[in-house]
């Protein structure tokens, strides 16, 4: 019988003050360069690609912040459930994705975060970003970290 492990995650405040100030500044240089190219005549075209620079960043930005961070986007996932045959995401629209085939894991070299993608029943192709700070403690992180690393 295989060994079933649930994690339940938690909303990183932490981690997502560290977002909001990357992100933010970022968004706001971007924007006001562009503005400075726009008006200055000069350099116009130049102000279109800084703008949609900054409405790359702004979006993805939002998305890792209230997905990956907070958990309050519908798509935001709530726990993890790690068996040796599958991974199971119960996402907080009440769904639950199980990655069955194609499983990879991919942890990174800070060992402060961890990437999960893999093919669900319906054949579709998933991806999760997990973050230290949404587990509850730190011996929960390397726990799930080392049921994981068989799918590397």
């Amino acid at each position: 019988m295989a060994k079933v492990s649930e994690f339940s995650l938690v909303p990183d405040k932490k981690g997502a003050m560290w977002d909001v100030a990357l992100y933010v500044p970022i968004v706001i240089f971007l924007i006001s360069i562009a503005i400075k190219f726009w008006y200055g005549g000069t350099y116009q075209n130049w102000s279109y690609v800084l703008l949609f620079m900054a409405t790359f960043f702004l979006f993805s930005g939002a998305n890792r912040i209230l997905s990956g961070r907070l958990m309050v986007l519908p798509s935001a996932p709530l726990a993890l459930d790690v068996s040796k045959s599958s991974v199971k995401v119960l996402i907080k629209s009440g769904s639950r994705v199980e990655l069955v085939k194609d499983l990879r894991y991919f942890p990174d070299y800070a060992g402060k975060s961890f990437g999960l993608t893999g093919m669900d029943l319906s054949g579709q192709k998933k991806q999760f970003v997990f973050h230290k700070g949404q587990f509850e403690s730190e011996a929960m992180f390397k726990d799930v970290r080392s049921l994981l690393s068989v799918y590397k």
